[in-house]
């Protein structure tokens, strides 16, 4: 535990005191713990626990008067926490809109519709779409956009029918997918904002003039040239994207991004990496993404996250490296903490039966007191172990192997008692769970005093 003795806000110097509590594992300090034997502060002025340490510090800070916060998981990471390797990079802002869309809106209630929106928002979207399906009738399209606009939504609708469009633009959508230089006629009778096509694939000429058109009469728009699929004529939909925005500097532009991450059999972490590049490059304003096939789950998220990043990486001039490891789902950029060697100095200062597991370049390595042992397959370690009378225990290493196992095959950061980061996937899951179960596993392995 580091308590902060004197900082100087000009400068990152500031004289620190490390107070021990007679716990090798940070996890298994707890606020009570603490509270317990560090009798005073001294001059203090703030505290610091390693951030593997759980439980409400608000009784520290209650009981010494001082900010109390949690530090960086691995000791390695200080420096960057004290601001000695830059900045934090700010991903408040973006400059780019997210439709979303609920491509079975039809087949849902309108409750159902609510519940999606609420979850894409969660994600990053800022309008929701309302995808219509041809030859399937909407009959609660107008009720749908009526309590989506009660619930503080922008809505667009997506339909190939005039029929729906006319009645989303009675029922107050904000948007209108899509509209060509023939069916422009729509949008003079709705406040909606159309989104303009070209008329046929890959005519640029058609899309220009109902560009024109919105442009003479003042009418608020975005243009969209299409996204196609790989092998399908994609390389040459970014060349109308390009076209389209030398042409038209100032004018609004969507991207329809889900004909690449739906139909491209790839991790969508990357494709969406490199597409809001491109988005980026060209200023297009909006995307249009969708979140059905299986693999493309949470690239709603991931659009959210590339936008910022590549936000914050324009503004300052420089490559979108070091923002953040979002899209960093299958890999990490500083896998490995420690090499073998800095490992086994570590395990030589070990007194205590406690197994701990740590993760090189070199594989796998479990050490206590009695020695230190490396691997790359979990099973290479059982029979050195000698956990077999204790299940809860050899549970509990069969699954911290499992992690590092996987950890060393990936080349992602593993730290004990923590799950693997997945980058954005981690954020549209159920963390707060995994948490309690994890605090109530610590707490009952410290009543039981049994060694890890």
């Amino acid at each position: 535990m580091l308590q902060e003795v004197q900082s100087n806000p000009k400068t990152p110097q500031f004289k620190y005191r490390v107070e021990q509590m007679g716990v090798s594992v940070a996890a298994l300090m707890t606020p009570e713990m603490i509270a317990r034997r560090l009798k005073n502060t001294g001059d203090a002025s703030k505290m610091i626990l390693p951030g593997l340490c759980q439980g409400d510090l608000s009784q520290l800070h209650r009981q010494y008067g001082i900010p109390v916060e949690r530090g960086p998981e691995d000791l390695k990471d200080l420096p960057e926490y004290f601001g000695q390797q830059g900045k934090s990079p700010d991903l408040s802002r973006y400059s780019v809109q997210i439709f979303a869309e609920i491509v079975d809106a039809p087949d849902l209630t309108v409750d159902e519709i609510i519940v999606k929106a609420n979850q894409f928002r969660a994600r990053g979207a800022n309008v929701i779409d309302l995808g219509c399906l041809p030859g399937k009738p909407f009959l609660h399209l107008a009720d749908s956009i009526k309590a989506l606009k009660a619930a503080g939504f922008k809505v667009s609708v997506d339909s190939m029918h005039t029929e729906e469009l006319l009645l989303a633009g009675k029922a107050g959508v904000d948007y209108l997918l899509s509209l060509t230089e023939k069916t422009l006629w729509i949008a003079d009778a709705t406040e909606a904002a159309p989104v303009l096509i070209p008329a046929k694939p890959g005519n640029l000429a058609s899309l220009y003039r109902a560009i024109e058109i919105c442009l003479k009469k003042g009418k608020p728009f975005i243009a969209d040239a299409i996204l196609d699929p790989i092998h399908f004529g994609l390389a040459n939909s970014i060349v109308r994207y390009h076209k389209l925005r030398k042409k038209y500097p100032q004018i609004q532009i969507m991207m329809g991004i889900g004909n690449l991450t739906e139909l491209t059999d790839a991790d969508t972490t990357g494709i969406n990496a490199i597409l809001f590049g491109l988005i980026s490059e060209l200023n297009i304003n909006a995307v249009l993404a969708t979140s059905v096939s299986p693999h493309a789950i949470n690239a709603i998220a991931e659009a959210d996250n590339a936008r910022r990043v590549m936000y914050a990486a324009k503004l300052d001039d420089r490559l979108p490296r070091g923002y953040s490891n979002g899209l960093l789902g299958l890999h990490d950029r500083k896998p490995f903490s420690y090499n073998a060697d800095e490992i086994a100095e570590i395990a030589s200062q070990i007194k205590d039966p406690s197994f701990r597991i740590m993760v090189s370049n070199a594989g796998v390595h479990v050490y206590n007191r009695d020695g230190i042992l490396q691997a790359i397959d979990p099973f290479a370690f059982y029979a050195d172990l000698k956990v077999e009378n204790d299940a809860s225990h050899a549970f509990y290493l069969g699954v911290e192997l499992a992690r590092a196992q996987i950890a060393y095959q990936l080349g992602k950061r593993y730290v004990q008692d923590e799950e693997l980061n997945w980058g954005v996937s981690n954020a549209v899951q159920k963390t707060d769970d995994r948490k309690s179960h994890r605090e109530a596993s610590l707490k009952e392995k410290q009543a039981k005093k049994k060694p890890i």
